[in-house]
């Protein structure tokens, strides 16, 4: 029996949601709908120049996301990450404590380095645009693994944003190896347009001789393969995924289980934020599949999940809603 449920492997942001219009965007040449890599003199520009209704922060990033995510549902995670001996660093690794992650921040190195930051601009139409300041996440390399859990986990998580540094891209490649040589599943996620744009080669050599399981939306699916539809691109990322799920915002998601392909209604909402829906998604999917649940209960509890997320502001539950997630799960599944 593995100890933990999934060892993830991702970049450690302090997220900073701000609520704005389209126009503040097009005023500070900001691109919709997408990540960006900024400077820290960016970042810093961008805060203090956005008029909009500034939200808390929280310990963010991809992989984080979803392993709180998966903590919150009862699983057991442990997430690598690197962040600095500041201000920011301090809060990220108690947020992350807090949310009952097991990690290896408990003793911060004096490594002189900034902690990532991202800004997450929220738009009236519940769409995210972030600019992001990797900070000391750049330096990820394959020292800050901590091997011993990752062997000790059933699934091994890489967010697709891993790519856009080379150390980390490196270390993401190593923990792959070490996942696949002691048993633990794999999955990914191809994180964001923007990632498969501009860093495709690399993303291709985390799915080189392929993944047990790979996320992502449909623009991120088109994108990546070049298909005219959504079932065309599942049927090139089945050649390098045993499973794949694809999200499809209001339309749900579609997936497949290694034989079969599905579709999961998305649970009906009024979105106001979605930020961390994906992350959301694939955290309850992984929690789903670690308890064994079928493919199609993991979709059900995974909709639900994202669905209750955007209908508040921030990337993960809280409180009141935390409480709702596992009764939805405790009705419908036992668990």
């Amino acid at each position: 029996m593995k100890h933990y449920d999934l060892y993830a492997l991702g970049n450690a942001l302090v997220d900073i949601e701000i609520e704005v219009d389209e126009q503040e965007l097009e005023r500070l040449g900001v691109e919709k709908g997408v990540m960006t890599l900024v400077d820290e003199e960016r970042h810093d520009y961008l805060l203090s120049h956005l008029h909009g209704n500034i939200h808390q922060r929280a310990s963010g990033g991809s992989a984080a996301n979803s392993v709180i995510a998966l903590a919150q549902l009862g699983g057991k995670a442990f997430h690598s990450c690197k962040v600095g001996r500041d201000e920011a660093g301090v809060f990220y690794a108690s947020d992350l404590n807090s949310a009952g992650v097991d990690n290896g921040l408990h003793q911060l190195e004096d490594n002189h380095g900034a902690t990532g930051k991202c800004l997450v601009m929220v738009t009236p139409d519940a769409d995210r645009t972030m600019n992001t300041f990797l900070g000391i996440s750049s330096e990820l390399k394959e020292q800050d693994i901590h091997f011993d859990a990752l062997a000790d986990s059933k699934y091994l998580y890489l967010e697709g944003y891993l790519v856009s540094s080379p150390e980390a891209h490196l270390a993401a490649l190593s923990a792959k190896k070490h996942a696949q040589a002691n048993g633990v599943k794999v999955a990914t996620t191809l994180s964001d347009p923007n990632m498969v744009r501009f860093f495709k080669p690399q993303i291709e050599q985390i799915l080189e001789a392929g993944v047990d399981l790979l996320f992502c939306n449909d623009d991120e699916a088109l994108e990546f393969t070049g298909a005219s539809d959504i079932n065309q691109a599942m049927e090139i990322l089945k050649q390098s995924a045993k499973q794949v799920a694809i999200t499809l915002g209001k339309k749900g998601a579609i997936f497949f289980d290694g034989e079969q392909t599905h579709n999961i209604e998305a649970h009906p909402v009024k979105a106001v934020d979605t930020n961390g829906a994906g992350d959301m998604f694939a955290g309850a999917f992984i929690y789903g599949l670690t308890q064994g649940y079928s493919f199609a209960e993991c979709g059900k509890l995974a909709s639900f999940a994202a669905g209750h997320l955007v209908t508040q502001f921030g990337p993960r539950l809280y409180g009141k809603a935390i409480d709702e997630l596992k009764e939805f799960n405790q009705q419908h599944f036992g668990k």
